[in-house]
């Protein structure tokens, strides 16, 4: 008997009290009453050590993001992945007991989901998480700023109509964004439901102030952020300009955990195209990161903020890149005090995801591009490398009988270097049974080859300017920017600032502005003459210097703004005197009516096909004077105001601009009322740590008076009592270091 003990304890040093590892022990010694009994104890460890990690002061939340739910729900193979995964998520928070789930966006995939999609996900948020279990926390912020997109602003399980016991909350993410000019969602049906508590909608587009849903649960008290997916170029603006406030209560504030989930960029795409961490207040203690599909759940340090951020990643995947290949988990968060702890959850309904890059130069041992029969060299060698990751596939699905069957399955191939490509679709079809995408298991891709003796005339190395991966995100005044900044100085602007310049082309391309570039040389080469005429300037050299000295002192100013302002404006009053004017640049307070109620306007031309023909609508018929008056020229669809006759179009070369100043008339009555627009510096340098104070926002009726209005740069720096400790260990989460005193 003593050796029994002796062993037990040696046991459960080691297994950490696993019954399963106790029961099979005992039961190899053939003893099935000592196995009852060591049971037993282990199972009283096992009580209380869960006593110990989940009291009455404890918050155990499930998080997770990107469920994308009816992501290719037609498809044969793989249209109830994300319904799977989503039953999962909800199983795994019923059978831990959590107190909330917590989502950060893109619960669904499609902004109007099918009615399958609505009607799978009301029944299961309906199975799991009604029920009669209590709810054990209290919710001490005023819910109508916290809920103010729906009639019913109050959290769902205090609904006296409702029997909740699991609340779930959630911010909307950039496929499930408010549309329409109600701003309505697909959450907000959920919501109106009382099965979801949708929050982090900002209503304006000019200040955003974020007021945390104030959660309390035994001494633990919780301060849950959100903030639903913006633009991320807005956002960025907003960050920049202090247009964003996180509110905080105005007693013990360093009593409180601050928890923030937010779905935006993380990774920098472009200048603006993203929301880099720096910019979020440094109160916060996590960081729940939605958007980003790459699964980096364990939580990682920023050591200039000294928050932590989680990344769940998506629960399906939606894309075949490498990002969507690392394993899919959730998170099971838990805070006491200022201290937490994240589990994490791997997700067993998520199909295999594999993916390989080859290429083909590296093989020069087997096959070069002369090689006869190389085509099909190359072909068996992908057949053997897809092979391979089948195999990985079914040894790994061992044991999993929730995983799908098939795999998804991506071999990306580079064959620079002189290598032809094969028939994919004959391909695939020897993995048609084996795989869940046949159509697309191989994918070739080639690297830019630069040409060697070929020397263009300014010899600028256009590769560092066109990134196909960077180009998806950029503006057009972003690409002229990275142009002069990569080109030699004798190809820079000399008159005019790459920032009007960009726009000038932006007005063109986008709304096909055409007068745009040419109006912006002539009335800055008006406005450096007149400037170089009140120095009294003559000299050549003098010259030079004082242009380029005028044309630095307007960059990134409000001066610079109101000239490319009124640039735009001459552009449009030019091509209103033309009778070019589109319907979208009538003044706001004219309304057009439909076809058949539109009596007063002159019938629309065709503007395709048929010369003058009638136009829907046209109350004469007329083919006589009416048709044969020429037509405005203006766009293709004939949406030209008037039926006279238009000016022939220019033809003078723009460079004939810089020759004398333009003797045209400046037709000032058609100023722009658009609101104006901030500009800032797009450049690709890293943003700086330190962060201006942000002045108080506006008074609003939508603040709570519990929440003084600054942001976190404005406060004392204190010591900062936050602890995480890694998931692996069985050990007390909340045991651990103090987070450092602040920088």
């Amino acid at each position: 008997m003593l050796i029994y003990n002796l062993i037990f304890e040696n046991l459960l040093a080691c297994l950490k009290s696993t019954c399963s590892g106790l029961s099979l022990f005992c039961s190899l010694q053939g003893n099935h009453l000592l196995t009852c009994q060591l049971l037993n104890r282990a199972s009283c460890i096992v009580m209380s050590s869960e006593n110990i990690l989940d009291d009455e002061d404890t918050f155990k939340i499930l998080i997770s993001t990107d469920i994308h739910l009816g992501y290719l729900e037609k498809d044969a193979i793989r249209g109830s992945d994300s319904f799977h995964t989503l039953k999962e998520i909800l199983e795994c928070a019923k059978e831990n007991q959590v107190d909330l789930i917590l989502l950060g966006g893109d619960l669904f995939h499609e902004n109007k989901p099918s009615r399958r999609c609505l009607h799978s996900c009301i029944t299961m948020l309906r199975e799991y998480c009604m029920g009669d279990s209590p709810v054990t926390f209290n919710i001490l912020s005023d819910q109508t700023i916290n809920f103010n997109t729906t009639q019913f602003p109050w959290v769902n399980y205090q609904d006296e109509n409702l029997n909740i016991s699991i609340p779930v909350f959630s911010i909307h993410g950039n496929h499930d964004d408010p549309t329409g000019a109600e701003g309505l969602c697909a959450l907000d049906l959920l919501s109106a439901s009382g099965l979801v508590n949708h929050f982090g909608h900002s209503h304006s587009v000019e200040r955003i102030e974020i007021s945390p849903i104030l959660l309390q649960k035994g001494s633990t008290k919780l301060a849950l952020y959100g903030l639903g997916s913006i633009p991320d170029e807005r956002l960025y603006r907003m960050f920049v300009n202090k247009q964003v406030t996180m509110l905080r209560p105005k007693e013990d504030q360093d009593n409180w955990f601050n928890l923030f989930a937010i779905h935006q960029n993380r990774s920098k795409h472009g200048p603006t195209n993203y929301i880099p961490e720096q910019f979020l207040d440094d109160f916060i203690d996590l960081v729940v990161w939605g958007h980003e599909h790459e699964c980096l759940i364990t939580p990682t340090r920023n050591e200039q903020q000294l928050f932590y951020v989680t990344q769940p990643g998506s629960s399906v995947a939606t894309s075949l890149s490498p990002g969507e290949a690392a394993k899919k988990h959730i998170g099971l968060l838990r805070v006491k005090g200022r201290k937490m702890n994240l589990q994490k959850i791997p997700l067993k309904t998520v199909r295999q995801f594999f993916i390989q890059d080859v290429v083909l130069a590296d093989y020069e041992d087997l096959f070069t591009p002369d090689t006869p029969q190389v085509t099909k060299k190359v072909e068996n060698l992908c057949y053997a490398k897809v092979s391979e990751m089948l195999e990985e596939a079914e040894r790994e699905r061992l044991g999993c009988p929730r995983t799908p069957e098939k795999p998804l399955i991506r071999l990306r191939v580079d064959y620079s270097g002189g290598f032809e490509t094969f028939n994919t679709s004959r391909f695939s079809q020897k993995f048609v049974d084996r795989v869940a995408n046949p159509k697309d298991v191989i994918h070739f891709l080639r690297k830019r080859e630069q040409k060697e003796g070929v020397k263009d005339e300014f010899n600028v190395d256009y590769s560092k300017l066109v990134k196909p991966a960077a180009v998806e995100g950029l503006r057009v005044e972003d690409l002229v920017k990275q142009y002069f900044e990569a080109a030699e100085q004798k190809v820079q602007l000399s008159l005019l600032t790459e920032q009007g310049m960009g726009k000038a082309i932006q007005e063109f391309v986008d709304k096909d502005e055409k007068d745009a570039i040419e109006e912006l040389i002539t009335y800055q080469l008006e406005k450096t003459q007149r400037h170089l005429q009140s120095r009294g300037v003559t000299t050549e050299q003098d010259i030079d210097a004082e242009i380029q000295k005028f044309r630095d002192s307007k960059k990134n100013t409000t001066e610079e703004e109101d000239d490319i302002k009124e640039v735009i404006n001459r552009a449009r009053a030019h091509r209103m005197e033309r009778g070019d004017l589109d319907l979208s640049d009538e003044p706001a307070d004219v309304t057009m009516d439909s076809d058949e109620e539109s009596g007063t306007l002159p019938a629309p031309t065709r503007g395709r096909g048929r010369g003058g023909g009638r136009g829907r609508g046209s109350r004469g018929g007329a083919k006589g004077s009416a048709a044969s008056e020429a037509k405005p020229a203006g766009r293709g669809r004939g949406r030209g105001r008037s039926q006279r006759s238009a000016p022939a179009s220019q033809t003078r070369n723009i460079f004939q601009a810089f020759q004398a100043t333009s003797q045209r008339s400046q037709i000032g009555g058609s100023t722009s009322s658009a609101a104006e627009e901030v500009i800032i510096d797009d450049s690709d340098e890293d943003i700086p740590v330190m962060k201006a104070t942000r002045p108080p926002p506006r008074s609003s009726s939508s603040s709570s008076s519990s929440f003084p209005k600054y942001s976190s740069q404005s406060q004392s720096q204190t010591s900062r009592g936050v602890a995480f400790e890694d998931s692996d260990e069985e050990d007390n989460p909340f045991k651990g270091h103090s987070r450092g005193s602040r920088r």
